[in-house]
């Protein structure tokens, strides 16, 4: 996924965001991997600034509605929910995969 990219003029105004899968895979069909998204939106809501207006997780990418508090740096946020979510969902698959293999 790029690096999201906001000028610093426009950095908390509202965004609508799309953040896709590599290569369009139909990862966000089992509902754990939902929850991981779920629950660092409410992460990054209580602890990073974000504020999110809506979100709709479809099945290879997500559609975000989203600004940040303050002083908070939109782009900052958005990065570490993409890197904790990234390493979140790679360490349950690679669970579920060593439980077929």
């Amino acid at each position: 996924m790029p690096t999201l990219r906001i000028n610093k003029e426009n950095e908390n105004l509202i965004h609508f965001l799309t953040i896709t899968v590599i290569e369009w895979i139909d990862i966000f069909t089992k509902p754990e991997y939902c929850k991981i998204i779920t629950d660092s939106l409410k992460f990054c809501r209580e602890n990073k600034g974000l504020i999110l207006y809506g979100y709709v997780i479809m099945p290879n990418h997500i559609h975000l509605l989203v600004g940040a508090r303050g002083s908070f740096n939109l782009s900052q946020i958005i990065s570490d929910f993409k890197k904790h979510t990234t390493r979140e969902i790679l360490k349950t698959l690679k669970k579920i995969t060593e439980g077929i293999f």
